[in-house]
């Protein structure tokens, strides 16, 4: 089996309504996803929410996969002088789709595991994390609206 070092994959968790989404979104425009045209169409839009019941909601039901290109300084030193591609999972902080945050967890390398400061960690929080942690993933705490 051969490991390719230019692969990231990283899924994104949180309880619901803690920015998962909007982080997912904010990294997308960063990394210069978007052209000049798609910028005004899409300035406030929640990219990655792209089912109707998504948007009607203002929630994430499914999981979903995006991938943005990074080629700083890291990179460079992971061997990686062309750039890393970084898979992103955006997964839902409703407990009633866990099942897609352990589906998810179950292809990645690693997790970013998102808190909102003014309301700390809540049960979809824990569950999440105790779900990395059993699977011996590494986990990045944002915290996150501060």
């Amino acid at each position: 089996m051969t490991v390719r070092q230019d692969l990231r994959n990283v899924a994104i968790v949180a309880h619901v309504d803690h920015g998962k989404t909007t982080l997912v979104d904010a990294m997308l425009w960063e990394a210069g996803a978007f052209g000049a045209r798609a910028t005004e169409e899409t300035t406030g839009e929640r990219v990655m929410d792209s089912g109707e019941l998504e948007r009607e909601k203002g929630i994430t039901i499914l999981a979903k996969n995006t991938a943005v290109h990074y080629s700083g300084p890291s990179a460079a030193d992971a061997g990686c002088p062309e750039g890393i591609i970084i898979n992103v999972i955006d997964t839902p902080g409703h407990a009633d789709f866990g099942g897609e945050v352990e589906r998810g967890l179950s292809m990645v390398d690693g997790v970013v595991l998102l808190v909102d400061a003014s309301e700390g960690p809540l049960p979809q929080t824990r569950f999440v994390l105790r779900k990395a942690l059993a699977a011996n993933l590494p986990v990045i705490l944002v915290v996150n609206k501060v």
